[in-house]
């Protein structure tokens, strides 16, 4: 007994010593998708590097073996495979061939993120169906939360990557009073005043302007639903009113169309503004960048949008953004739901498309991008006053994915896209 005891012993250490790297599968193997970021995430902020093998089983992690690796991914319900030098070389080698779509891209330092939400001045109950915030929580990766204030304070020089969610950044509160208490509009009011604005527009287009600033310095900026449309909405207005007199007590522009100028926006153009006029009927579209503008709130949920395939070698960039066990994503809804292909910019490379709209794309501004992503939860039900998303029950979602795509992306060093 004790020799068999001495075999079982040698052979679990003879086993450890050729565990050279952790491998985190992302395809059909992965318990857990969603987590396995977190983990990928935690080995970044340890001051350790992770490779991504593009379109490699799903875009898997490879990870330098430890027994806090291992660990970390027991404790997440991570699956991952522990495996020798002489695995990861055979690999690697199949990996860079030119013969294949693939490639391993270097992370090296874990971005510093931070989200812009109004649940910094208080709280907004269509908060909790951030699908940005729920999946940062849920991966357990780490953020800050800025607004309004601390933007005009300059905070954002001290982050890497920048979300916004389901934001007005033309000042009219959403277009729609459902979305916000008396509370929460009150408090924009008060920041407007301490910061010497008449208006919460003015405000809110400085933010805008801001914000702009922070990608063109070389920041990574994620916007999703109306946080992506409102933004270059505001960008095109600038100096021009276009919010109704209920809120800011003048009317409208009467020539606010033809003013807007399209140079200044990021992603959008060409596009016709949706205006309310003095009586204000709560329209909820801003403009027809929103590829469901004018036509109500479709059902999306048995519609797919597809994501392009890019060269892992060549296009380094979309084809990080876009790695996924599926590529076929269900469409999902929002108060902008998706956007007119008739108002992307021929700058912004589109990665994920239906046959009526653009659901994803990708640009670059000065020394730094952004990525658009339309719809407003990729797991949430129709309307605002639902219970958030349990993505304990959507471990697999490929919707979120993309989602921590954007998570991981400022970490990797960048190559220019062919595309």
């Amino acid at each position: 007994m004790k020799t068999w005891y001495l075999f079982f012993l040698l052979l679990a250490a003879a086993t450890k010593s050729l565990a050279n790297a952790v491998l985190i599968p992302m395809d059909d193997k992965q318990s857990n998708h969603l987590k396995a970021y977190g983990v990928a995430y935690w080995v970044l902020k340890e001051d350790l590097e992770v490779d991504w093998l593009l379109n490699y089983r799903g875009g898997s992690f490879l990870i330098k073996y430890s027994s806090a690796v291992e660990k970390e991914c027991r404790l997440r319900g991570v699956s991952y495979e522990v495996i020798s030098d002489a695995t990861v070389n055979s690999m690697m080698s199949q990996i860079t061939s030119p013969d294949v779509n693939m490639d391993a891209v270097k992370l090296h330092k874990a971005a510093k993120i931070v989200v812009y939400s109004p649940i910094k001045v208080g709280r907004a109950s269509f908060e909790d169906t951030d699908a940005v915030l729920l999946v940062l929580k849920y991966a357990e990766i780490p953020f800050e939360i800025v607004y309004d204030e601390e933007i005009m304070k300059g905070d954002l020089a001290k982050y890497d990557w920048l979300h916004l969610h389901h934001e007005d950044f033309t000042g009219q509160f959403g277009r729609n009073r459902r979305r916000m208490s008396l509370e929460d509009l009150q408090a924009q009011e008060n920041i407007a005043k301490k910061f010497g604005y008449k208006k919460v527009s003015q405000l809110k287009l400085d933010v805008a302007r801001t914000i702009k600033g922070f990608c063109a310095g070389g920041g990574y900026l994620f916007a999703m639903c109306s946080g992506a449309e409102s933004l270059d909405v505001a960008l095109a207005a600038e100096g021009v009113d276009i919010v109704p007199s209920i809120f800011d007590g003048d009317g409208i522009d009467p020539n606010a169309q033809s003013k807007l100028d399209f140079s200044k926006t990021l992603a959008f153009e060409d596009f016709k503004l949706e205006l309310g006029d003095d009586e204000y009927r709560g329209g909820m579209s801003f403009s027809s960048i929103n590829s469901s503008s004018g036509q109500g709130w479709n059902d999306e949920s048995n519609s797919f949008f597809s994501l392009f395939d890019f060269s892992a070698k060549w296009d380094v960039i979309p084809a990080m953004l876009v790695q996924n066990h599926e590529t076929l994503i269900r469409e999902f809804m929002g108060q902008t739901t998706a956007f007119n292909k008739k108002t992307v910019k021929s700058s912004a490379l589109v990665m994920g498309q239906s046959k009526s709209s653009d659901r994803y794309i990708y640009g670059e501004l000065g020394r730094g991008q952004f990525t658009f992503y339309g719809g407003h939860d990729p797991e949430g039900q129709r309307g605002f006053h639902r219970m958030p998303t349990d993505l304990n029950l959507h471990p697999h979602s490929p919707g979120y994915r993309l989602i921590l795509n954007n998570v991981l992306f400022p970490s990797a060093k960048k190559k220019k896209r062919k595309t």
